[in-house]
């Protein structure tokens, strides 16, 4: 049997999803693309904007018109159900919380978790799901629950097989990362966490997915300043005005972002923080954006992933009606875009000349190689014998595009 599985949105899901992979493979079925022609094709969606949720239908069509049987789960099938099983070609929709039974469904049978495949070379392994937090504007705590956290003996024992499988990085995700261990009974935290796998595994690398700022502290610095923790950082700032976050239900002002994200830039040297930014939502005027336009262009990120608000159903955001206009989105969003080019080539013109580690991701036909730094930037080196997933380390030379051209250091 021949089965494709695609995925859209988090981490997560890109979790999930490999897990979905490697252990359908270990009992036999073959994962093909979807132009192979597969016997059924499981479709991971995801509903973190509108234009999620239709990437997510316009997906589904496709699995349905290649003559695939579609399986569809995720989280817009999770909230739109109804909508999601009418789509001609769409046998089956399985929820967020039997995310897993997708492959009994496909086996006929019971089968163990596989943790030692992974179609990436830099593994996301899912250690939390789910939220308790309520920011006005999102819908993923709706689709995936309140916050549960794998028991920490089984993640490390979930590091220790990829490390024994020979991947040299972990990235470790959640919906809520830095809420780790909160729910369990023996109230673990994720610095508890990283203490473990740095003591009890030997796995090269350990990149954490994405943190808020409230979780970010003395001690949590100090662990990222180990060798084997990546220098980097994404830390969801969503606006630069005080009153919008207030808006949004994010637990702190501008000012302790900034503090603690400071912090970071004095304690780790070359360090990249990344954020997130919503532009547009209701109630944002001049002034507010301006602020965070001002905040933007001062602090040294190294990338920024900006989004224009999108209305999500049964939210508080949702029902807010100082709207934007759509035209202001679009010239705000433009402008936010050109800076955010502007701080990702400062970040990677300050890396010319240094000697960045790198992990080997796909190699190219005109013999050269890209990879992933520790920093978290790629860089493409000429190498004709790339080996996928093994760390070498290169000397940066150029800045092309969104990349590094560098040179391997024997």
């Amino acid at each position: 049997m021949k089965v494709s599985v695609l995925t859209l949105g988090c981490r997560v899901n890109q979790s999930e999803s490999s897990i979905i992979e490697g252990t359908l493979k270990e009992n036999g079925i073959t994962i093909v693309d979807l132009n192979e022609n597969p016997d059924i094709c499981v479709v991971n969606t995801c509903t973190v904007t509108a234009k999620s949720d239709y990437n997510s239908r316009q997906l589904i069509r496709k699995a349905a018109k290649a003559g695939a049987k579609v399986i569809v789960t995720g989280c817009y099938s999770h909230l739109r159900n109804d909508e999601v099983s009418s789509i001609p070609g769409v046998i089956e929709v399985v929820d967020n919380t039997r995310k897993y039974e997708i492959i009994n469904i496909i086996t006929g049978g019971k089968n163990d978790l596989i943790f030692s495949y992974f179609s990436r070379s830099r593994p996301h392994l899912k250690v939390q799901d789910g939220c308790n937090f309520r920011c006005s504007y999102c819908s993923v705590p709706l689709a995936r629950g309140k916050s549960k956290s794998v028991p920490l003996e089984e993640i490390l024992e979930r590091v220790k097989t990829i490390e024994a499988a020979g991947y040299n990085e972990v990235v470790l995700t959640g919906i809520h990362l830095g809420s780790y261990g909160k729910d369990l009974a023996d109230k673990s935290s994720l610095k508890l966490l990283l203490k473990f796998i740095l003591k009890f595994t030997r796995i090269k690398r350990i990149r954490l997915s994405s943190l808020e700022i409230n979780e970010v502290d003395d001690e949590l610095i100090e662990l990222l300043q180990d060798i084997r923790l990546c220098s980097h950082i994404h830390l969801p700032l969503q606006s630069g005005s005080d009153k919008i976050l207030q808006l949004m239900k994010r637990n702190y002002t501008l000012s302790e972002f900034s503090l603690k994200a400071h912090m970071l830039l004095s304690k780790i040297d070359n360090i990249s923080i990344g954020s997130d930014i919503i532009v547009g939502f209701p109630g944002e005027g001049d002034k507010e954006f301006m602020n965070t336009y001002n905040y933007l262009n001062s602090f040294p990120f190294s990338y920024l992933h900006i989004f224009p608000f999108s209305a999500r159903p049964a939210t508080e955001a949702g029902k807010m009606i100082d709207r934007v206009q759509n035209n202001i989105i679009k010239n705000r969003l433009d402008i936010l875009i050109e800076l955010s080019r502007t701080k990702k080539l400062a970040y990677l013109q300050k890396q010319l000349h240094s000697v960045l580690d790198i992990i080997i991701e796909e190699r190219n036909n005109d013999g050269y190689a890209i990879g992933t730094s520790g920093n978290y930037i790629k860089v493409s080196m000429p190498l004709d014998n790339a080996i996928k997933g093994s760390i070498v380390f290169v000397r940066a030379i150029r800045v092309s595009g969104n990349l590094l051209e560098g040179f391997i250091i024997p």
